[in-house]
C-alpha cells in the first residue's frame, strides 16, 4: 500500500527497517512531495542521507531470477546454480536457456519485481525474430537486452532519466554478446516516439493512461503494446484507455497486472 502511495513521486526503493520503511527518492523535492500526500495515512518525516550507492550493497547478494527460458543474474560474474523460479510462463517455448547479467545499481530493477517479470513472460509470447523492439521506461534495461537476445533485429531502450540510461548501457557491456541494442534518453512527453512492431512500456498505471495514445501510435500496425506496472485496482482504468487495441494476453502477479495489445 505504501508502495502505491508514493508510486507518482518517482521513488527509487523502499527499505523496510525494525520500525519503519524507508523509501529513498533521487531529489528532496520528490520526497517532500511524497511526504506531503501521505500524512493522512502515515506518520512521515525526511531524513537526509548520503549518495553512497546503497541500492547497489543492498542487491549484491541477490539470488537469479528465472522467468521462463530466461535467468536474470545480478552479479558481474553468473550464479546459474543456485537460480530460483519465481514465476513461469506456459506459453515459452523450450529452446535454449538465454542468461541475462545485470549490475546491482541505484535503483533501476533487477528483475525481482512482478512487473518487470510479467513483462519478460509476455515478452516470450511473442516472435520477435526480425523485429523492431523500443522498451519505454527502460530503466535497467533488462527488457530490452532480453528483447534482444530472444531475437529482435534491433532494440531502442528509452528513458526520461539519464542515470536510468546509465545503468542499462553499464548491464549491456556486462552481455557483451548483445549486438543489437541502444540505449537513449527520451522524455515520454515529447512524442512521437520511435516507431517499432513491439513497444514495451512498463510504468504506472496513471502514466500509462496519461500516455496512451503515444504509446499506441508508436505500434507499427500489426504490432504489439505491452503494459506494465498496473496494479490490480487500476487494471480496468487502464485497459480503458487502451480499448483502442485488441488485447491478446493478460497476467496478474502479487496484485500487479500486466497485458499486451495488438494494433490493427
Amino acid at each position: 500500500m505504501l508502495a502505491a502511495a508514493v508510486d507518482d513521486f518517482s521513488p527509487l526503493a523502499l527499505e523496510p527497517r525494525d520500525s519503519d520503511v524507508r523509501v529513498f527518492f533521487a531529489t528532496a523535492a520528490d520526497r517532500d512531495a511524497a511526504r506531503r500526500a501521505l500524512t493522512l495515512q502515515y506518520d512521515a518525516a525526511p531524513v537526509d542521507v548520503p549518495d553512497d550507492d546503497w541500492a547497489r550493497r543492498s542487491q549484491e547478494n541477490l539470488q537469479p531470477v528465472t522467468v521462463g527460458r530466461i535467468t536474470i543474474t545480478v552479479s558481474p560474474e553468473p550464479r546459474a546454480s543456485s537460480a530460483v523460479s519465481l514465476t513461469a510462463s506456459p506459453e515459452a517455448p523450450a529452446p535454449s536457456p538465454i542468461s541475462i547479467v545485470i549490475q546491482p545499481s541505484m535503483g533501476f530493477g533487477t528483475g525481482h519485481h512482478a512487473t518487470t517479470r510479467l513483462c519478460l513472460a509476455a515478452l516470450q509470447t511473442l516472435d520477435l525474430v526480425g523485429h523492431e523492439v523500443l522498451d519505454v521506461g527502460t530503466g535497467s534495461g533488462i527488457l530490452a537486452i532480453a528483447a534482444a537476445r530472444l531475437g529482435a533485429a534491433s532494440v531502442i531502450g528509452i528513458d526520461s532519466d539519464a542515470d536510468a540510461i546509465q545503468s542499462a548501457r553499464e548491464n549491456l557491456a556486462l552481455n557483451d554478446d548483445v549486438l543489437t541494442v541502444s540505449f537513449d534518453v527520451v522524455d515520454l512527453a515529447s512524442a512521437p516516439l520511435p516507431a517499432a512492431d513491439v513497444v514495451t512500456a512498463n510504468l504506472t498505471g496513471a502514466l500509462l493512461v496519461r500516455s496512451a495514445s503515444i504509446l499506441l501510435d508508436a505500434v507499427r500496425r500489426g504490432g504489439t503494446l505491452i503494459l506494465s506496472g498496473i496494479l490490480a485496482r487500476e487494471r480496468d482504468e487502464v485497459a480503458l484507455a487502451f480499448r483502442t487495441a485488441r488485447r491478446v494476453w493478460e497476467r496478474e502477479e502479487d496484485e500487479w497486472v500486466a497485458f499486451a495489445v495488438k494494433i490493427s
